[in-house]
């Protein structure tokens, strides 16, 4: 044994827009046995396997065009206006899970979209929160997740600006600045929800407390490659696994400190199981 002392992140977990769609989802498979689900309900293969046993059936929106008189889940991260069109049109009962973050964030692109305004979106390109926002403006808003994709030269003179809602604000006020800077006049909309960027700082100091960071992500959560990044900027020796498999016992040498945290998507239950493993060695 090499004796570890080993400490889960308080503020790491599910946040309350992802805890709110498992719930509804747990409440219907008590009653029904089954239940679709529109995209994977989280960003964590982990997590979407243990609902997958209790009978969530993952589709897509292809399978989604041929699915008639049934319940569908729709996860946090929101959907577009023709999915819900889709859903009258097929007789389908939409159980809405949408963070209300997002739903907010939705409304007010769809606002300035209806004054005419020239949108702009920071945000991961293919991400179904950003498919679900361009949809608010008939897809012709400009996406990009760098500011390198921009032509700034040949940019419009007057833009209005949108986050996803779980981008960096440094980020994001940076793009802010540098346009600025650039002549464009920006309507800034601050749109970052604050229980994702406020983990970033948390995370900063929790890194800087121990020998080792396990961070515990699954590979297609945007927010888990973003904090993944901000505990190895503080913490060299910070380790990245999607599940207790993955921990390799060369990291650790004997009595030291292990810190792990994970994204807004890592269910405590997954921490709690790397913990164990690590405790183990």
């Amino acid at each position: 044994m090499k004796n570890l002392q080993v400490k889960i992140d308080d503020h790491s977990g599910f946040c309350f827009g992802v805890v709110y769609a498992i719930e509804m989802a747990e409440e219907i498979l008590e009653e029904q046995g089954y239940l679709f689900c529109l995209g994977d309900i989280v960003h964590n293969d982990e997590e979407v396997s243990r609902l997958t046993r209790k009978g969530l059936k993952i589709i897509d929106h292809e399978e989604l065009l041929g699915l008639k008189n049934e319940k569908v889940l729709i996860r946090a991260h929101g959907e577009p206006p023709s999915t819900y069109e889709l859903a009258i049109n097929n007789n389908l009962t939409l159980i809405d899970a949408s963070c209300p973050v997002v739903l907010k964030l939705q409304n007010r692109i769809k606002n300035s979209f209806d004054k005419d305004e020239t949108i702009y979106i920071y945000g991961k390109h293919g991400h179904a929160e950003v498919i679900g926002l361009l949809g608010q403006t008939n897809n012709k808003a400009v996406v990009f997740q760098d500011i390198s994709e921009l032509d700034i030269p040949n940019l419009p003179k007057s833009i209005t600006l949108y986050s996803q809602t779980t981008k960096s604000t440094d980020k994001f006020y940076e793009i802010n600045e540098i346009l600025r800077q650039n002549g464009i006049t920006i309507n800034t909309n601050d749109t970052i929800c604050r229980q994702v960027s406020n983990r970033d700082k948390e995370l900063r100091d929790f890194a800087e407390k121990f020998d080792k960071i396990i961070f515990v992500s699954g590979t297609k959560s945007s927010n888990g490659k973003v904090l993944y990044n901000v505990c190895k900027e503080k913490n060299d020796n910070t380790h990245f696994v999607s599940n207790p498999d993955q921990i390799d016992d060369s990291w650790f040498n004997q009595n030291e400190t292990v810190g792990i945290c994970g994204a807004t998507s890592t269910p405590m239950w997954l921490m709690e199981q790397v913990k164990e493993r690590i405790l183990n060695l």
